[in-house]
Parts: structure tokens; sequence; C-alpha cells
């Protein structure tokens, strides 16, 4: 199927965890709404998963410390993450945009590529399609998204988040590097801090100043990847939308409430994240071979350490003995652990493995 022909939908839930819990508690309508960590009035840990527009207008965003949102928000109503009902409600919803598609491809919690090339016949039928997509999920849900619709994934991507919430954005072919030129680099997929950082210090602002670069100096600056972002603010991009069905990893972690050098609380801690890991595993029948320790000392220093099993399992005592194992080398005098986590990848089905066995 070529690019030329292809009609991409993304879908992209607003606020999702936090609309969520607004559903769930019509009192909360028209306040600010934090979904993360408790705050503990200022000296809580962790960070705000995600924020509804109201908070988000004194400032607060995802990813941020929950200590600094509330600074900029104690009157917010925060909540603990319910991963348990969000994925219930996630699951119906990507159900629910299967149908519509030929190919399909989740990404995340909370959002999906549809093609939808052989199912419409333009961007007329594809928008009428767009807005059928949003009237059932606000129906059976009610939740809503933002859908963005173009002739390959970025700029669909892109588009849906032109107009959030409950947005809808078409951009055809023709008419995609008009519509990228004046957004900030950083709306491009793949761009984080610090290639922002290096492409702003090459006098690369928006998408348009990188689309008129030259692509030579770019690969000279950023290799094969300088061409992939010359491509992309052309609006280019012809990777596929696929299923992405096989689970690559299962993993928990914890930032402790205060800095911690007692290792038995740490190891205690150890144990009960891979009960919910091997929970997780259970659920997803599945067997590993490989497991991963994570741990963050109190000046942010990160380590991870792993451990590739001889042999397949699906048993807590495998994974808690072998967690116990990995983190000893992190118990060290005088160094507090901020943060710790594990996890198991390395995957084979269990219904195969009884096969196998």
């Amino acid at each position: 199927m070529s690019e030329k022909k292809r009609i991409i939908i993304h879908v992209d839930m607003d606020h999702f965890f936090t609309a969520v819990e607004e559903r769930e508690h019509p009192e909360f309508k028209g306040k600010p709404v934090i979904v993360g960590a408790d705050p503990k009035e200022g000296k809580g840990r962790g960070v705000v998963s995600t924020c509804n527009y109201k908070s988000r207008k004194f400032g607060v965003g995802s990813g941020m410390p929950i200590s600094r949102a509330w600074k900029l928000c104690p009157e917010a109503i925060y909540l603990p993450v319910n991963y348990e009902l969000y994925t219930k409600v996630s699951n119906e919803i990507m159900d629910m945009l299967r149908k519509y598609a030929d190919k399909f491809e989740q990404w995340g919690i909370d959002e999906a590529f549809l093609d939808v090339t052989s199912k419409v016949k333009g961007y007329a039928e594809a928008e009428a399609l767009a807005r059928q997509i949003k009237n059932e999920i606000y129906e059976k849900e009610r939740l809503t998204c933002s859908i963005g619709i173009g002739s390959n994934k970025l700029v669909a991507k892109i588009a849906s988040d032109f107009q959030k919430p409950d947005g809808l954005t078409i951009v055809k072919k023709e008419n995609a590097e008009k519509f990228l030129a004046p957004l900030p680099v950083r709306k491009l997929l793949w761009v984080g801090r610090k290639t922002e950082q290096k492409l702003k210090a090459m006098g690369i602002k928006t998408v348009g100043d990188l689309a008129r670069y030259d692509p030579t100096m770019l690969a000279e600056a950023f290799g094969v990847m300088g061409t992939q972002l010359y491509l992309m603010a052309r609006g280019i991009d012809k990777s596929e939308v696929q299923e992405r069905s096989e689970v690559k990893s299962i993993s928990r972690d914890v930032t402790f409430e205060e800095d911690t050098d007692d290792f038995d609380a740490v190891l205690n801690t150890l144990d009960r994240l891979s009960e919910k890991v091997h929970k997780d595993v259970l659920e997803q029948n599945l067997c590993f071979k490989t497991v991963t320790v994570k741990v963050r000392y109190e000046n942010f220093e990160t380590h991870t350490h792993s451990k590739t099993l001889p042999f397949i399992t699906n048993r807590l005592q495998d994974l808690e003995k072998t967690a116990r194992g990995l983190v000893q080398d992190y118990f060290k005098p005088y160094r507090k652990i901020r943060l710790v986590g594990v996890r198991v990848s390395n995957f084979v089905s269990a219904e195969k493995q009884k096969k196998l066995t």
C-alpha cells in the first residue's frame, strides 16, 4: 500500500486518567484533578501521572514532581493511580476502535493509530468515520477524545494534539508541510529535550526551520537520525500501522516517602513489587526468563542490573529470589535509596510452554 493513498487516523483520549476519575465521581467536575502520588502537603514524593485541563491552568503538567504540583495548586483533588480501572476502560475503547480499522496499532493505554485506507474513499468519509468514532466512545464510555487524520502516522499524531480537548483535525497530504512548518521542533516524534537543545543551537526552532536546513549538515550532526528528522519536517513518514501484540516487559517501581538505608525495608518493598509483577505475569499467561532490578540513589544516580535465568518460569519464588540477589550489590553504607523497581522480560507464552514440556 503506497504512502500516497494512505489515510491514517490517530485517536488520543483527553487527559485519560483524570477523565475516568471525573466520570466515576461527577462531584469532581469543574475542579482541578491530579492523578499521581499523595502530595502530603507539599512534602510528597513521586510525580504527576495525569492532570485535567483545569489544573493545567495553574501550570501543573504530567511528569512534574508532586511537591511542585502542590505548590502550584494546593486546592486540587489529588488521587492515587488506579491502573486496574484505567486498563479496564482502555481495553473497552481499544476493542471499539479495532473494528473501524484495516490495521490497528495501540500506543500506550490511551492512544491508537487506525489505518482506514480501504474503509474510506477520501478525507470527507474519513472525517465522517472519525465523528462516528468520537460519538461511540462518548455514548458508551462518556469520555472525549481528540482525533487527527493524515496521510501517515507522524502527521495524524501531531494533528490529534492540535485542537485538544475533543478536537478533530484533518491534514491532507498536500498540506502537511505547511501545517507542520510553524510548530516547535519538539512536536515531532522522537525529538526529546536533548535533541531540541542541539537543534536550537543550530538555529532550528520550528519544524519549518528544520525542513529548510541542509540535510547533509543534519546527517553530519545526527547521523541517520538527521536524515529522518529532515524527512519528518517535510511531512514524510512511511512507517506502517501494525499491531503490537507482544508484551516486551512487565515492571513496577516505587519511590520511597523518604530516602532510606533500611535495607530490610528495601527488600520488603522489592518483594511487594515482585508480587504485583507476578500477578500481571499470570494474568497475561506468560513465563519469563530475565529479571531486572532498578535502584535510584538519593542523588538520582540510577542503576539497573539484570539476570537471565537458565530456565523459563512463572513462579513467584524464582522472581523474588532473583530480584533480592540482584539488589544486594546496591546496599552501600552511607548511600540512601530513593527508588527501587523490578522488571521481568524475555517472555514465552505459558500455553506454549505447556506444549513444549
